[in-house]
């Protein structure tokens, strides 16, 4: 079946997400645009995904938890968990390889904590917005060890995407999917026998991707989910 998702959203946890984007209006706004699957990834951590767990189910969503990881050389990858225990898990993990400096939020920005009823319930205080120390082949290898699937996130755009900062794909690096940007071209090698995610990247909630990009599963489960993006794509 087709089910149409948005797969890289950020809530109000990350410092450049929009205070708005709340656990509740990010699965409400995503129901109103008839999404059937959607996944907050949020810099470097995944504390708001209990809360986001909780909105996708009131509102019959699928939650796929996820994070967006900057590596060393300032690449950005996303890494898909097969629940949130495990995203949190692996959150925590990465805290401790994050600069050892706190945010400022009238700089940076805030990172807010939120509950399942929209209310805040703490402030995060590391560094969200800078690099972790790991390269992007240890990130990659983290995510995979926690029985995640890493994806380059929107390879051909800007400062952080991986064909940009590298000029190339590495080829032994487990990608299987990758995420593009729709707006900018694209080196079609880099996408060579590789699925390709199409999300809005949304830091504000009126950017959610419309009914615009479907994935066929057999199931609307994550565990199928990920399972397509670890295989081989048919050419």
């Amino acid at each position: 079946m087709e089910y149409f998702a948005d797969l890289h959203i950020h809530s109000c946890l990350s410092p450049c997400g929009d205070d708005d984007n709340t656990p509740c209006n990010i699965a409400g706004m995503a129901k109103i645009k008839g999404l059937d699957i959607i996944a907050v990834t949020d810099h470097n951590t995944a504390r708001n995904l209990p809360a986001v767990q909780e909105a996708c189910d009131a509102y019959g969503l699928l939650l796929v938890p996820g994070m967006e990881i900057t590596t060393r050389e300032d690449v950005h990858l996303l890494g898909y968990f097969p629940d949130v225990q495990t995203a949190l898990d692996f959150s925590g993990m990465i805290k401790e390889h994050l600069p050892k400096k706190k945010n400022k939020p009238r700089f940076f920005g805030n990172q807010r904590v939120m509950n399942s009823d929209d209310e805040q319930i703490d402030e995060e205080d590391a560094l969200l917005i800078g690099a972790t120390d790991f390269s992007l082949h240890q990130a990659t290898m983290q995510v995979l060890d926690y029985g995640g699937v890493p994806v380059p996130a929107h390879i051909n755009r800007g400062s952080h995407g991986l064909l940009v900062n590298l000029g190339f794909m590495p080829e032994d690096y487990f990608y299987t999917t990758v995420e593009m940007w729709n707006l900018l071209p694209c080196d079609a090698k880099a996408l060579e026998g590789r699925h390709v995610l199409h999300n809005s990247d949304a830091h504000y909630l009126g950017d959610i991707r419309e009914r615009e990009s479907a994935l066929r599963l057999e199931h609307r489960t994550v565990a199928d989910l990920l399972a397509w993006m670890r295989s081989k794509k048919e050419i």
